[in-house]
């Protein structure tokens, strides 16, 4: 009996103490900003043959 009384007494404690916690989610007042420095390189490489690449040598002011 004292066993039972006992672990009432426990469990209502744990209630009281649990009862007391207050959880508050709240949204920021500024807006998030997300700063992304990102440098973007590319390259292209083209080959061409030989009699390409004779011809525009020999023609080159068709591409100014």
């Amino acid at each position: 009996m004292k066993r039972q009384i006992w672990y009432m007494l426990n469990l209502s404690a744990a209630f009281l103490l649990t009862s007391c916690v207050r959880l508050e989610v709240a949204t920021p007042d500024k807006p998030i900003n997300i700063n992304m420095n990102v440098k973007i390189e590319h390259e292209i490489k083209i080959k061409v043959d030989r009699q390409v690449e004779g011809l525009l040598k020999n023609n080159s002011e068709l591409f100014g």
